[in-house]
């Protein structure tokens, strides 16, 4: 099992931006998801296997975002203790895929090999993602 632990505030992949280069059009990530993207590789880098994962994979993100500042004590409260749960912008899903396209060939060769995703959202007072990534058996991808 490798976890590791990004910390910051998550950022979610952005869509691709675009721009002409003679006859070409070439697409780029936005800044501040290259600049992420690069963190959480080097992150994925010190944490890595000897050799990229190859079999069947199983990622677990937990993903706590800051504290709102208009919260009261008592949402607070609840917040911390994770009974409240945030409904905001960045969706899971775009967070998700930022991390699982900045791993690939550093912790496996290809995300396609994630065959099971579990992702959660909570609330704290130290924003960050919380990765947890298991190697399957090989039976459990045939």
């Amino acid at each position: 099992m490798i976890e590791f632990t990004i910390f910051g505030e998550p950022v979610a992949q952005g869509r691709p931006r675009f721009a002409r280069r003679g006859k070409f059009t070439q697409a780029y990530d936005p800044p501040d998801s290259r600049e992420y993207k690069k963190y959480v590789k080097l992150l994925a880098g010190q944490n890595r296997p000897h050799t990229p994962i190859e079999g069947p994979v199983e990622l677990k993100l937990l993903i706590y975002r800051p504290l709102l500042k208009s919260m009261s004590k008592k949402k607070k409260a609840a917040a911390v203790a994770g009974t409240l749960r945030p409904i905001k912008k960045p969706d899971v899903d775009n967070v998700a895929k930022g991390i699982m396209d900045a791993m690939t060939g550093i912790i496996w060769a290809d995300d396609k090999q994630v065959v099971s995703l579990q992702v959660s959202k909570f609330y704290s007072e130290q924003p960050r993602v919380e990765v947890q990534v298991v190697e399957l058996d090989e039976l459990v991808a045939t």
